[in-house]
């Protein structure tokens, strides 16, 4: 099996979940099929010229990255309240339309922000403590079955969104050459578990 594609399990979405902005379980149920699809297309084409999976190819940093940027333009795109924000690393990634000028704000109140992760839970690191509706979107990645033609597709485990503050978060230590970051603390974590919307 050189490829596979995944699919969304409609069972395992949350039916009473209250989402902000107008947000339906339809936009992050297409959102996240939109990556199962665009991985299912690069890995067919890859496997087809003898190549790596892109799953494979990426480092976990990149991989991460990559998803969240994909899953903020298809919830923009989906949506019908958020758009992305322009500004470039700005904060949150999804803001209400029409706030902000041209939908651009270096550090705004009114949106979502995306996070994605590996870690089971959601915990995930921040650079910084602040209020904010954030969402997370768990996934796990076949990194272990020989030989890798063999491996399952990238499958997303749970999604949260839940409204945080900065009193959630713990300091990370930093090292010397560390950034500084932050963690929803174990309070914080429970707060976001209970807003999940999507688990397997």
């Amino acid at each position: 099996m050189a490829t596979a594609r995944n699919t969304i399990d409609l069972a395992k979405f949350n039916p009473a979940i209250q989402l902000p902005y107008e947000l339906r379980t339809q936009d992050f149920q297409i959102a996240m099929q939109d990556v199962y699809d665009f991985f299912f297309d690069v890995n067919t084409m890859l496997a087809g010229k003898g190549l790596k999976r892109l799953d494979d190819m990426l480092r976990p940093a990149i991989m991460s990255g990559v998803i969240s940027d994909m899953l903020t333009a298809s919830l923009a795109n989906h949506s019908r309240v958020l758009t992305e924000n322009r500004y470039f690393n700005g904060h949150p990634d999804l803001v209400v339309q029409g706030v902000y000028p041209s939908d651009s704000i270096k550090a705004g109140t009114e949106g979502v922000e995306i996070k994605t992760t590996r870690k089971a839970g959601g915990a995930v690191d921040l650079h910084g403590a602040r209020d904010q509706w954030m969402c997370v979107f768990v996934y796990d990645l076949d990194t272990e079955t020989e030989p890798a033609r063999n491996r399952q597709p990238m499958a997303f485990t749970e999604v949260y969104l839940a409204k945080v503050e900065a009193g959630d978060f713990r300091k990370n230590p930093r090292g010397e050459l560390g950034t500084r970051t932050a963690t929803l603390h174990k309070d914080g974590i429970k707060k976001l578990r209970q807003g999940w919307i999507y688990r397997l």
